[in-house]
């Protein structure tokens, strides 16, 4: 259709989102299915964050705010980087988004032009690309393998800067490995990018209290404060907190970029909601206890999809350090034959057969562009997890 803008034809629906949604049609239909699509926990908000939203509402705090956060959002941004971090941000360099989401997606629109080069740790995110893309700019994807841990190697990065590399978009732990690299990981990467002064680094901080068996978490400005200058702290409420629907994210960064998200974002959303943002003032100054009790559950959830993967035939699945997804390869089953008499040429191929005959729905590799594999998010209740586990095997086992 002539009338729809080009640059649309550059970017594919969210992948993740289009499996979510056929798994609801099915389920409308009737049909028995487990969606293990979306990275989203099962536990409800905690309590005193959904109050803080009420007593939002009840004092009439309903109004236009601030485009990018109101002052008391902002300062609970600024204690949480000290607090977490040790990254000292002044309120005129935060920006609060609609989801974490918006804010990169403000922050590589405000800044790139055509051509410009992102490079991107791959496996990856499914809106990474797609955003730079509509931004005019050139996803660079830099392979990383099971053996390294999924872990972006320092001389990988290195091969891949180019004077038209303008950001280096970095996830950690990753959607949807969830690897997670030690401060002496990131200490190599960091080495590389100091060395190139025209890269920007983006950080992807979502699952940053998703981490697990005693690592910690480290984000790049705070590993190497030499990149402070050129550095974009992303994070939000999403995960840890369990807000995904709330819609909150935020970034500290230098204020020029700040300022620049800002005016993109006060012609496109203007603030995110005034009620979801009080929320957020709770959630970052409110008690924390919540997420390491959250935690133990997620690292059983863990331990039990691993080892049960482990034992369905053609299926590898290594133990990931953080956020809540395993992403196992399915290389043992390609070229095989369902049940029902279907050929497994790919991985897409795998996840399609799998939801069709066994009614378990998860998302293909290579819409992360790491094949063959799959994702499955394991934030969600531990018996469905185990009743999805069993189906799997029983797929594989029946595969000739």
């Amino acid at each position: 259709m002539g009338f729809i803008a080009d640059s649309l034809n550059r970017i594919q629906p969210s992948a993740t989102i289009a499996v979510a949604t056929k798994a609801r049609q099915l389920k409308a239909e009737g049909r028995d299915i487990i969606s293990l699509s979306a990275g989203e926990p099962d536990f409800d908000t905690p309590q005193n964050i959904k109050d803080a939203a009420k007593a939002a509402i009840d004092k009439g705090q309903t109004k236009y705010t601030d485009v990018d956060g109101i002052p008391e959002l902002k300062a609970a941004i600024c204690a949480k980087f000290k607090r977490d971090n040790g990254l000292v941000y002044k309120p005129s360099q935060i920006s609060v988004g609609t989801g974490g989401k918006q804010v990169l997606y403000n922050a590589l629109l405000a800044t790139l032009n055509p051509g410009d080069e992102v490079i991107i740790p791959a496996p990856c995110w499914v809106s990474y690309a797609d955003i730079v893309l509509l931004g005019g700019g050139k996803p660079v994807f830099v392979p990383t393998t099971m053996e390294q841990g999924f872990r972006l190697q320092p001389e990988a990065l290195e091969k891949a800067i180019t004077p038209k590399t303008k950001w280096f978009l970095f996830n950690s732990p990753s959607n949807p490995t969830g690897a997670a690299y030690s401060d002496g990981d990131i200490k190599k990467l960091t080495d590389v990018l100091l060395r190139h002064p025209h890269v920007w680094v983006m950080t992807d901080d979502m699952y940053e209290h998703l981490i697990y068996d005693g690592h910690k978490f480290y984000t790049p400005a705070q590993v190497e404060p030499g990149l402070f200058d050129r550095t974009l702290t992303v994070n939000g409420l999403s995960k840890a907190y369990c807000m995904t629907g709330w819609r909150l994210g935020y970034a500290g960064g230098p204020e020029p970029l700040i300022n620049a998200m800002r005016k993109l974002q006060s012609q496109s959303t203007s603030n995110p909601t005034s009620i979801t943002q009080w929320a957020g003032v709770e959630a970052l100054n409110g008690p924390q206890d919540f997420i390491a009790r959250n935690n133990e559950v997620f690292v059983k959830r863990r331990d039990l999809v691993v080892a049960m993967l482990n034992q369905a035939k053609g299926i590898t699945c290594p133990k990931p350090e953080g956020a809540f997804y395993v992403y196992p390869s399915c290389a043992g089953t390609i070229g095989k034959t369902t049940a029902s008499g279907k050929t497994i040429a790919n991985d897409e191929d795998f996840v399609t057969a799998l939801l069709e005959e066994e009614g378990v729905a998860c998302v293909h590799g290579a819409a992360f562009e790491g094949s063959p594999a799959f994702r499955i998010s394991y934030a969600t209740a531990t018996e469905v997890l185990e009743e999805a586990c069993k189906r799997i095997q029983r797929f594989c086992g029946n595969l000739r």
